[in-house]
Parts: C-alpha cells; structure tokens; sequence
C-alpha cells in the first residue's frame, strides 16, 4: 500500500523571529535554512521581504536549497489592485517559486481590524492568489484566526478559504493563530472544510502553543485529513511559540498511524541529525538547550531510578520508547542518591571504566555519592564531576597540576565616563610538573565591560598550566547555574558548569559551598580536569 505524501513546512525564519528577544542575522538565516534543508522539511519560509532590511537581504541572497524557498507576505489591500499594491509587490520581487499570503478569515477581525466589509476582503483574499498564480508561482494562504473564526461565523470563514482554494491556491492553511483551539475542535472543523469542499491534500495547518496543545492539534488536523503541517525548530515562536517540528517530525516518521499511512520526505537517516538541527538554533540564540524536551532533549533518554537503569541494561525497549541514536541523541544513566549499582556499573562503563562486580571500590562510590548528595551536590546533571569522582575512588584519576591557593578581588571604580563599574581580578598560583606559577586575570572584556569573578578565575587558572594550556584553549563555559540549596545563614550554595570544546563535546561538574566563589572555583577545577582527562595530549 503507498503512502500519502504529507508536507512539512518550516517557519522558523519568520514566525519563529517574531519570538521575543529573537532577531535573526542574514548569515544566521543562511545557517538555519541549511539545517532545516539537511534535514528534509519540504518548505523553508524565509521571511517577509521589506519587512525589514534583514529579511530584505536574505531574499537578495537566497540560499540554495531543496525545500521550496517560500516568501511571506499579506494579501493586498482594499481599494487597490494587485498590480499596485507596493507591499504585495516587495513579496513578489523576492522572486520565490513559492508565495505565501496571509489573510483575515474571522469576521470580527476584518470588521473591527481592518475596517472593511466581510465582501472587501474576500475579494483581497481572491485578488492576491490570482495575481500570484498567474506570475507562475505556488500560491499558498494563511487564514489567520480560522478557527475563532469559524467558531463565530462558519460561514464567513468558509467563503474567506475557498476564496483562495478557488482563486488557486495549492495550499488553504487554517491557522490557531491565539492558540486556545482543542485538538478535538481542530480535528471537527479540519474535517468540516474538507466536507465543504477544500480537499485535504490542499489543507495545511498552521497552530500556536498557548495552551501546550500545539502538536497535538496538529496531529488532529493531519487524523482529519489536512496535509501540511506549519512549525517551528524547537517551537520556537510568538508568546507561548509554535507547533514544535523536532517533536512533529519523529512523531510521523516513526509513531503509527502516521509512519505506515505517511511519506513526510524526511529519511531516517537525515531523522538523526534532528539534535545537530535542534542544538544549533539554540546556540544561534545563545539558550541553553531545553533538557526536558522531547526526542531532542538531554534528559529525553535520561534514566535515573536504579529500576529503571536495571531494566535498560537487559532491553532498552524496557524504558525507551525508541531507540535515541534515531534521532541522534544518548542514553543516559544519571548518577543520585536514588542510583544503585545497574546505574553506577553502567556509567562507570560507558566512561569506559570496566568494574568487577566484587570490587569494593563500587560500594564506595555509591556511598560518597549519597554523603556528598545530602551536602547539596548532584550527580544527576553533573555527569562530568561523578566520573572524575569514581576514577578517584578506582585510583584511576591522574594528578595534573595542584592549586596552591587562590584569591578574588572585586573593585567598584568609576571609569572615563564618570560611572561606577566594577572589575574582578583573580591570582592563582599552581603547582604544575613540580613548578610553582603564579597567573593573574582581570574578567574585563573587549567591550570594557566586568564578566565578574569567575571569569576571572577561569582566565587565571587556565593562563599558566605549563603544557597543559594549548591543551585546554578551545575549552569554553556555556552555563553557569546557581542554587541555594537551603536557607537562612547556613545557606550552602551549588553551581553547576557546562562547558564544551572544539571537538563538539559538552559536559557538566558541579562545585558546593557557603561560598560560592569557593562552590564555582571547584566545579571549575572539575571541569578542567575532566577536559584534560579526555585529550590524549595531555595523560
């Protein structure tokens, strides 16, 4: 039995931009579309073109796909043609094959938004497909707020959609564009405009995640025949973001009904770049990688009970509803107080430590872990810090270099302009191949500005360690979180570092403390040492 062909199209570049404190370079644009590209969506969006200088640009200098470069823009307005619609027009010089055009289908939007008749614009809606069809393009329509729309007037949202499907549009999208619409109101309405006479495989769909029902409203559209699907990398989007293609995309491709009934263009080959794909917006934007999120997520494959890692190391399947190298992801045994020893001998073996099971050393490892847990460390999301531990305890960790002693100093001066900054200086002094040294840091930037005390800290130890600098100069911090583990004066403070290196690596340590210049120094030393634990160079 042949599949049904069933298309993803990607917003990012545009409904993705509108993402508060999200703004998009052209070459980030071009990074972007070349992911999205590498992985197989059948649409990429590029964004609105004279909408801004960016966006401008970027359809100057188009990237060279395979999805269909596709550029958004508003249907023309009333008391204009087509013809001379300047903004139309800016969308139209963008020269895609692929043109998309966003119009009111509620009601209450184009009386009260638009101050027009309910007849005025769909003659906009007919007028702005015909002129696109005509110029040889695909013409597509986003019926924005087609669902609030029908509920309030199905007959006026009917006439809005097939104005478009009517005038040639190869794809009528209906767009939750507030969010509020259920899955089950979704699927009811998808299945009423197909009976209506827009036929599913010119139906696309097009939700907003306001009320964590994204996804699941899409998948509704697509059981209610709707054939393409709108989203965004990571759900990136306005307010509460959108439909979440890296949770979308292995969803079709590998859940039933959608992986026997559906061809969604995207191999399971390409399928395993989906974290490469997800991890790279994320570094665009300068976030750290949502660790809960699904498929893609750090802790998607995480397994922290001592049942539950028991149960993996006889079948994954046990745990895991599919393999995580599909979609390039890792499976992961966290080590906590709740570990037992399936957990420790599995992670001791994926460090590529192979531990008898009579071996005392395990029974220890275990116990400092939960001493040092009831202090306030975690070797739950500090996998870094935990092997460094257990390699002490296996006698198996090399000495690199000794700190000696260490000092940080923060001053609050005023600089030429008058104003009260501050500037953090640290001295460390290492012993490092027998030979005491002596470095000194401040954390001031090239922009003149403090990047506090830590920083410091990290550029003085790592100045002067001998042989082991070169080592260690493609080594960076990536995040830096802090947590009062309890109150009052006796307050004990945790920070967990990630860092990562020039190899692709990321990893995460863990400092504790009262001090929590003292708590960073610590999961700082850790992170060092476990870079320098893992370059050959340098054991």
């Amino acid at each position: 039995m042949s599949k049904e062909r069933l298309y993803i199209y990607d917003t990012t570049l545009r409904d993705g931009q509108q993402t508060q404190g999200v703004q998009f370079s052209t070459p980030e644009k071009h990074q972007i579309a070349a992911v999205l590209d590498e992985l197989g969506v059948d649409y990429i969006e590029g964004g609105w073109p004279g909408a801004n200088p960016t966006d401008s640009e970027f359809f100057e200098d188009k990237p060279k796909l395979k999805a269909r470069f596709t550029a958004f823009g508003m249907t023309k307005r009333a008391g204009r043609s087509a013809d001379n619609d300047e903004v139309l027009a800016a969308v139209m010089n963008a020269g895609t094959s692929s043109v998309c055009l966003v119009g009111k289908s509620h009601d209450f939007h184009v009386e009260t938004a638009l101050g027009i008749t309910l007849a005025e614009n769909t003659e906009n809606i007919a007028k702005s497909v015909e002129h696109i069809v005509a110029s040889g393009r695909e013409a597509l329509f986003d019926a924005e707020h087609f669902f609030d729309g029908y509920k309030a007037n199905p007959a006026y949202a009917l006439e809005a959609v097939k104005a478009a499907y009517e005038a040639g549009a190869r794809w009528v999208v209906l767009c939750d564009t507030n969010g509020g619409t259920m899955p089950s109101e979704i699927g009811a309405i998808v299945a009423a405009v197909i009976a209506a006479g827009i036929p599913g495989d010119h139906l696309g769909i097009h939700t907003h995640n306001d009320t964590e029902n994204a996804v699941a409203g899409s998948l509704a559209a697509v059981e209610a025949g709707a054939r393409q699907i709108q989203g965004t990398l990571n759900g990136l989007g306005e307010r509460c973001g959108n439909a979440n293609l890296t949770t979308l995309i292995p969803t079709l491709l590998l859940k039933e009904p959608y992986a026997s009934q559906f061809d969604i263009g995207v191999s399971r080959e390409a399928l395993s770049g989906l974290v490469k794909a997800s991890r790279l917006l994320d570094d665009i934007l300068n976030r750290v990688p949502q660790r809960q999120a699904p498929y893609v997520g750090a802790s998607a494959f995480a397994h922290k009970a001592g049942l539950h890692a028991s149960a993996i190391l006889k079948d994954p399947s046990t745990y895991e509803h599919i393999d995580p190298a599909t979609v390039g992801n890792d499976r992961i045994i966290p080590m906590s107080n709740q570990a037992g020893q399936s957990n420790l001998r599995r992670r001791l073996a994926e460090a590529g430590l192979e531990v008898d099971k009579a071996n005392p050393a395990l029974a220890r490892i275990l116990d400092v872990i939960k001493a040092r847990e009831s202090e306030g460390y975690t070797y739950d999301s500090a996998q870094a810090s935990f092997e460094l531990l257990a390699r002490a305890e296996l006698g198996q960790l090399p000495a690199f270099f000794e700190v000696k002693r260490y000092k940080v100093t923060v001053e609050r001066r005023k600089n030429k302009y008058n104003r009260m900054v501050s500037l953090s200086e640290a001295v460390v002094v290492v012993k490092v191949d027998g030979e005491k040294k002596l470095s000194v840091s401040e954390s001031m930037d090239d922009t003149g500005s403090d990047r506090g005390p830590v920083n410091a800290l990290a550029k003085a130890l790592i100045k002067d360690l001998g042989r082991y600098s070169e080592v260690l100069a493609d080594m960076r911090l990536v995040d830096f979180k802090v947590r009062i583990t309890q109150g009052g004066t006796e307050a004990v403070t945790r920070v967990i570092i990630d860092s990562e290196d020039g190899q692709g690596r990321r990893w995460s340590t863990v400092g504790v403390s009262p001090n929590i210049v003292d708590a960073s120094f610590d999961a700082l030393l850790d992170a060092i040492n476990w870079k320098l634990l893992h370059c050959d160079a340098a054991v």
